[in-house]
């Protein structure tokens, strides 16, 4: 296995095909499929499925993420290239964010990155689901998380809280909303709601607000994607329970919104592997803590 099977096998990964891999890397097209093709033989397993003209991760292609993204990672401090001429850090700096903090924190702090370490390439997955961080982080998949506090195991890992979220409810435009605000949670009006599945952090501290305040939940619909939630709403489908920063911009859309009482908040920040940061990635966590 060599240096290029990697990234390219990361690069196909990372955009989702050979023929967009190909055209990010500056190479040809059989340039990468030719070195997927040599990785497999060399380490005796298929790490997609080739179908039509697309591809999709075997399980061995899936295991294999972790591992490569840390082999990068290495390379870069083994090279000795993680300062550029200003001695700024240079290498890559692979972040996993719950996709309702891609605006807040992860673009603010990112922007102030940016500006301080130009050369430093970033990759931002979406965390689905929080029970997996630890493993996240343990296989490699990313150096720092960001995400809901606190964690159900943290073991040997550091976390550093950077705020509070708060939900807020929205109704479709023209409901009939009492018009409180904060809106008690006994007074939500008989709408059916537009929920995530169970399981999540975001379905959880709800579903234990609700039933703590009595309030009986007729579902709408379930969602996989909770960036759906607020189209299904100014659609009219029915309410939902949106992070305050989307739900105040949906009430330039027309929504109805409302904060509610009791409040439904939790903690959210970073975690991650101080043993196993980059310079990048100790940067980053130092700005994250001098923003917070």
């Amino acid at each position: 296995m060599d240096l290029h099977q990697v990234e390219y096998f990361l690069a196909v990964v990372d955009h989702r095909g050979v023929n967009a891999a190909a055209a990010a890397l500056g190479v040809a097209q059989p340039t990468v499929s030719q070195a997927l093709r040599k990785l497999e033989r060399e380490l005796g397993v298929p790490l997609f499925h080739r179908i039509g003209r697309g591809v999709v991760l075997t399980s061995a292609g899936h295991a294999l993420i972790g591992p490569a993204r840390r082999i990068l990672r290495n390379v870069v401090a083994a090279q000795g290239t993680l300062a550029d001429a200003a001695g700024r850090p240079r290498g890559r700096l692979d972040i996993v964010a719950i996709p309702t903090f891609a605006a807040d924190p992860v673009a603010r702090l990112l922007a102030t990155f940016r500006h301080d370490h130009p050369e430093v390439l970033i990759r931002i997955d979406d965390l689905r689901d929080e029970s997996a961080v630890t493993s996240l982080l343990r296989e490699g998949h990313g150096e720092i998380v960001i995400c809901h506090l606190p964690l159900a195991e943290a073991s040997g890992l550091q976390v550093l809280e950077l705020g509070v979220q708060e939900w807020w409810v929205a109704y479709p435009p023209g409901s009939a909303v009492p018009p409180d605000d904060p809106l008690p949670l006994t007074a939500l009006p008989d709408l059916p709601l537009v929920t995530v599945p169970r399981g999540g952090s975001q379905a959880g501290e709800i579903e234990q607000a609700l039933a703590e305040a009595g309030c009986a939940v007729r579902t709408a619909t379930v969602v996989q994607s909770r960036e759906a939630r607020l189209p299904f709403v100014l659609a009219g489908v029915g309410g939902t329970f949106l992070e305050r920063s989307l739900a105040e911009t949906s009430r330039v859309r027309g929504a109805q919104v409302r904060a509610v009482t009791p409040p439904i908040r939790r903690a959210y920040g970073l975690v991650y592997d101080e043993a196993g940061l980059s310079p990048a990635g100790r940067d980053f966590v130092e700005l994250a803590r001098s923003a917070g």
